[in-house]
């Protein structure tokens, strides 16, 4: 029998009693931004001139999983239904992070 958990609050789900919600988030690198077009020959310029045997040989020292791990992740998450409620209001903990936890002087 597969045991399920909230991985928000940690809450036990059983699967014929408790609503299980699945969050699944990918990570990968937006490649939009040394397009062909670019504008900016000075920054293509630096980029060019950057010492580029360093960075090739750190990278020729990876695994390929490494490499690709560096660019593509996914995680998986399940939810209890309270957990998803609050997910779905705020999915990045940007209200949280902004507030700060300041004493009232």
């Amino acid at each position: 029998m597969i045991r399920y958990s909230c991985d928000m609050c940690g809450r036990s789900l059983v699967p014929e009693e408790d609503d299980r919600y699945v969050v699944k988030i990918e990570v990968y690198a937006a490649c939009d931004s040394m397009d062909d077009d670019c504008e900016d020959e000075e920054f293509i310029n630096d980029f060019e001139e950057d010492d580029d045997d360093e960075n090739d040989d750190a990278i020729d020292n990876l695994d390929p999983d490494e490499i690709e791990s560096l660019e593509y992740k996914t995680f998986r998450y399940d939810l209890c239904c309270k957990c998803h409620s609050r997910y779905l209001q705020n999915p990045l903990s940007i209200n949280s992070i902004r507030r700060g936890r300041f004493s009232e002087n």
